[in-house]
């Protein structure tokens, strides 16, 4: 009776142990279960870069990292003398030209039409005293009083008053007309060209001063006042934080059912795990070879990487780029 006793008492220990151990194994089990790690982006922002056309000297910057800006405020000015030479110079050309300009509109001085007018008349009187001439002379040729040399003579005399007095005519008129039409045209169109570098010159003076492209604040200053810059240096970087998303590297077999549109619930450790909603608006897979990743040592595919941008529902307080985003769900 004693026997079957202990035999009794020494299944039941071997059975709680057995009990025991076997709790063990299962707690052990979930609590060393690998966990899923969440899938984790970040924020991001528009960013917008601010740079001169013009070559120059940094003069005055005013606005530091850090600070919010407006559309429109101005940010940087550029001093550079060499706009201010083209300027000088290119005002000088439009002058000059507008002064050839005038020239051909008004023609020729009183004085000089009036000396043309004056050595027109001379020949004018030459030609009818010559004329005077020939005609006795052609009538005494005629009459065999004179001899033909004598006529010719004359005559060539008379043709030559002829001549004389419509050049002069012709330089009284001209003189009197003015330049000519298509030297009045050639004349204006030089002040038109000088006039479209004075306009190119002034843009350029225009762009030392440059303005915030978009409100924002100011993330990044490149160089300090008093140094050079070159046409299309970096100056600045403004951060819109009215325009952010969040961007997660999602590997496909991780994907599942994501589609453009779908909902997501975002975590924000940065903000103390506040959770943010947000819908997908971009979906694309990343270019680069070196996003592959085997999925399984062997019998299985290289899983690409995909891009996921999510656009936040509201605009999320304390929000700033580069902050960890982690989906929920």
């Amino acid at each position: 009776m004693e026997n079957n006793t202990n035999n009794l008492g020494l299944v039941k220990g071997v059975g709680a142990l057995a009990a025991f151990v076997l709790a063990m194994g299962v707690i052990g089990y979930f609590v060393s279960r690998p966990k899923e790690t969440p899938i984790q982006g970040q924020a991001e922002a528009t960013e917008y870069r601010v740079s001169g056309k013009v070559p120059g000297r940094i003069e005055e910057l005013y606005a530091k990292e850090g600070q919010k800006v407006t559309k429109g405020d101005t940010l940087v000015y550029i001093d550079s003398p060499e706009v201010r030479a083209k300027l000088a110079q290119a005002t000088a050309v439009r002058n000059a030209a507008l002064a050839q300009s005038k020239k051909a509109d008004n023609g020729a001085r009183s004085e000089q039409i009036a000396g043309a007018y004056n050595l027109y008349q001379q020949a004018k009187v030459q030609e009818d005293v010559m004329k005077k001439s020939f005609d006795r002379v052609s009538s005494l040729y005629s009459q065999k009083v004179v001899s033909a040399q004598k006529y010719d003579e004359t005559k060539a005399r008379y043709d030559a008053a002829v001549a004389q007095c419509a050049a002069a005519k012709s330089q009284y008129e001209m003189a009197l007309n003015g330049a000519r039409e298509e030297d009045k045209e050639a004349a204006h169109a030089l002040v038109d060209q000088a006039s479209g570098v004075i306009m190119e010159v002034e843009a350029y003076q225009s762009e030392l001063y440059l303005t915030a492209p978009a409100s924002g604040i100011v993330s990044d200053v490149f160089p300090k006042c008093g140094e050079l810059v070159g046409t299309g240096s970096p100056i600045m970087n403004i951060v819109d934080l009215g325009d952010m998303w969040f961007t997660f590297n999602v590997r496909e077999d991780k994907i599942g059912s994501m589609k453009i549109g779908d909902p997501l619930t975002l975590a924000i450790p940065a903000l103390g795990d506040i959770t943010v909603q947000a819908h997908i608006s971009h979906m694309a897979v990343r270019e680069s070879y070196a996003t592959w990743k085997a999925t399984k040592d062997s019998d299985r595919y290289d899983a690409k990487t995909f891009e996921v941008k999510a656009v936040p529902d509201n605009m999320v307080e304390g929000l700033l780029p580069g902050m960890t985003a982690l989906i929920v769900k």
